[in-house]
């Protein structure tokens, strides 16, 4: 299975300490250079860039063989995200993990499967490694956002 990250992802199940349910959910994970660059940044939470300063096995940093097409370009994303989405279509990933609502357009544009950090944490509640609402409990505690009735019905089991 062919799996692509974008930052913010990656970012925020660190800061939870969730990172681990990625590679336990989709074995490895495949990010551009750009993310990595990213999540290095000075503003980033100090374990995060520990964290991808000695990035796991599971981690594969990959770097697309395409060059961004002017749509691409046009959509005004973040390095992370226009580079995470080349790869994904590059690789016909089976998934990109994004979060940002531009990034997420772009991939349904392209016709991309995608999944956010809350489709993650919901999954792996289902497959027993997590319990989504103490997650989502962390995840609140951060600069995380999302709108409180799409919250709402996640945590009834309305929405994925």
């Amino acid at each position: 299975m062919i799996v692509i990250a974008d930052t913010s992802p990656i970012n925020y199940l660190m800061r939870i300490g969730e990172i681990e349910v990625l590679p336990k959910l989709y074995g490895r994970i495949l990010v551009p250079p750009s993310v990595c660059d990213e999540l290095k940044r000075p503003q980033a939470p100090e374990s995060v860039r520990l964290w991808i300063a000695r990035p796991p096995a599971w981690l594969e940093i990959r770097v697309p063989g395409q060059k961004p097409d002017a749509e691409l370009v046009k959509a005004d994303l973040d390095d992370g995200e226009r580079d995470a989405i080349l790869l994904a279509q590059e690789l016909d990933a089976e998934e990109l993990i994004i979060d940002e609502m531009r990034g997420r357009k772009e991939a349904q544009r392209r016709h991309l499967h995608f999944i956010g950090t809350l489709g993650v944490l919901r999954t792996a509640d289902r497959q027993g490694l997590l319990d989504f609402k103490t997650a989502v409990d962390q995840l609140r505690r951060t600069s995380f956002y999302i709108a409180q009735d799409i919250l709402d019905r996640l945590i009834s089991g309305q929405e994925d």
